[in-house]
C-alpha cells in the first residue's frame, strides 16, 4: 500500500509542468512568510520574557531567549492585581460563554421550527440589531441606567447574545432531519426534552465552534473594560496589560518589584511575561477544539 501511494504521488509530480512546479513553490513560499510575519511577535514576546536583562536592553533578542531567566515570570506570577485580573477574565469567560451558548440555542431553537408564530419578523427583528447600532453614548446611558456601571456583569449580560451565532445555529437546527421529531413526539418527547435529548447531541460541533467564538471574545474583552469598569478590581487581563504596554500611564496599583524577592526585571521583560501569560491560556485550549471550527460552520452553513 505505500509503495502504490509512493508512485501515485510520483506520477502526480511528474504530470506537473515547469510552471505548476514554480507557482506551488511561490504559495508556499507566501504561507511561509506570511506564518513567520504572524507568528513573529509573539515568539519575540516569549524570547523576552524568558531573556536576561542585559541582553534585552542591548537589543539582542529576537526569536528565541538570550541568557536564559524566570525572573518576569515569577514577577508576573506573584503580582496581585495580575493575577486577580487574571480570575476575573476566567470568570467572565466561563460564566459569559455558557450564559451566551444557554440563551444562543434557547433563541436559535424556536427560530428552527416553521410553525412558530411570527418566526420571520423575530427573524427581522434580529437582523436589524446585527446591522444597526444604537451607538456608544446610547449604550452608556442604558448601561448606567440599568445600574451595570462597575459591575463585572456589564462584560456578560451587554452581549449575552450574538445575531450571527444564533444565525448559524438556526440553520444548524433545520438541517436535522424533521423525522426525528415526529419520532419524538410519538413517543410523547416534548420539545424541553427533545432539544436535551436529541438536537445538543447531534449539535455537538456546531456548540463547540460557537462556544469557542464566544470564549475567544470574552477572553480579549477590552473596549467594553475601559469603558464600564473604573474599579482596578474589576479590570480584565487585557486592560492590566494595556496599562503596562503604555508606560506613561502604567497602574499604580502594580506592586513594585521589591515585594517579590527584589527581583531585578526591566520593563520590557515584563510586558512580554505578561503577554505571554495572558496568550497562553487560549492557546492550550484551542488546539482541543480546532477541528470542530470548520466542521461546525460548514455544517451551518449547507442552507442559507
Amino acid at each position: 500500500m505505500e509503495e502504490a501511494y509512493v508512485t501515485k504521488r510520483s506520477s502526480k509530480f511528474s504530470m506537473m509542468t515547469g510552471w505548476d512546479i514554480a507557482f506551488h513553490i511561490f504559495n508556499y513560499t507566501c504561507v511561509a512568510v506570511f506564518t513567520f510575519v504572524c507568528m513573529f511577535p509573539f515568539f519575540n514576546s516569549v524570547a523576552n520574557a524568558f531573556s536576561s536583562n542585559a541582553a534585552i536592553q542591548t537589543g539582542k533578542v529576537v526569536l528565541w531567549p538570550i541568557g536564559f531567566q524566570l525572573d518576569a515570570i515569577k514577577a508576573t506570577l506573584h503580582n496581585s492585581s495580575i493575577i486577580r485580573a487574571f480570575w476575573v477574565t476566567v470568570f467572565i469567560t466561563v460564566v459569559g460563554t455558557a450564559l451566551n451558548m444557554l440563551f444562543t440555542v434557547m433563541t436559535a431553537y424556536p427560530l428552527s421550527r416553521r410553525d412558530l408564530w411570527g418566526r420571520k419578523f423575530y427573524m427581522n427583528f434580529l437582523l436589524v440589531t446585527m446591522l444597526f447600532s444604537g451607538g456608544l453614548i446610547p449604550s452608556y446611558l442604558l448601561v448606567r441606567e440599568l445600574g451595570l456601571i462597575n459591575s463585572i456583569w456589564v462584560l456578560i449580560i451587554p452581549g449575552l447574545i450574538g445575531v450571527f451565532n444564533v444565525i448559524i445555529m438556526k440553520t444548524f437546527f433545520q438541517n436535522i432531519p424533521g423525522e426525528l421529531w415526529d419520532a419524538a413526539v410519538m413517543d410523547g418527547c416534548g420539545n424541553t426534552r427533545y432539544v436535551l435529548r436529541v438536537v445538543l447531541p447531534l449539535s455537538a460541533a456546531s456548540i463547540a465552534t460557537i462556544s469557542l467564538f464566544y470564549a475567544v471574545g470574552h477572553w480579549n474583552t477590552y473596549m467594553s473594560a475601559i469603558i464600564y469598569i473604573n474599579n482596578p478590581d474589576l479590570y480584565t487581563l487585557q486592560v492590566k496589560l494595556r496599562n503596562l504596554l503604555l508606560l506613561s500611564q502604567m497602574d499604580t496599583n502594580l506592586e513594585t518589584l521589591a515585594t517579590v524577592d527584589k527581583l531585578n526585571v526591566v520593563e520590557e521583560s515584563l510586558k512580554s511575561a505578561v503577554i505571554v501569560f495572558a496568550t497562553v491560556p487560549i492557546l492550550v485550549v484551542y488546539p482541543f477544539l480546532q477541528k470542530y471550527f470548520v466542521k461546525g460552520s460548514l455544517l451551518g452553513s449547507v442552507k442559507g
